[in-house]
């Protein structure tokens, strides 16, 4: 498992779902930016150290967010 979210540096991380094939992919959420990865992606969206720097976020920039728009209703099937 991770010592930290790779987006918010967070050290709360928890386990969401496991593969059905035990050790295979880990699915983690990050408690305060809710990040969310699996365990076999690459290390630039698995690892701190190898994150994007333009994509990182801090305890201010998610106490500073917008609140997130809410998703529109489905449209009618034609």
């Amino acid at each position: 498992m991770t010592d930290c979210c790779p987006r918010c540096a967070f050290e709360t991380v928890t386990t969401l779902h496991s593969s059905p094939v035990p050790g295979v992919w880990d699915v983690l959420q990050c408690h305060r930016c809710l990040y969310t990865w699996r365990t076999t992606e690459p290390a630039r969206r698995t690892r701190r150290d190898a994150y994007p720097e333009e994509f990182r976020m801090t305890s201010d920039d998610l106490a500073n967010a917008t609140e997130v728009p809410t998703v529109p209703p489905l449209r009618p099937r034609t």
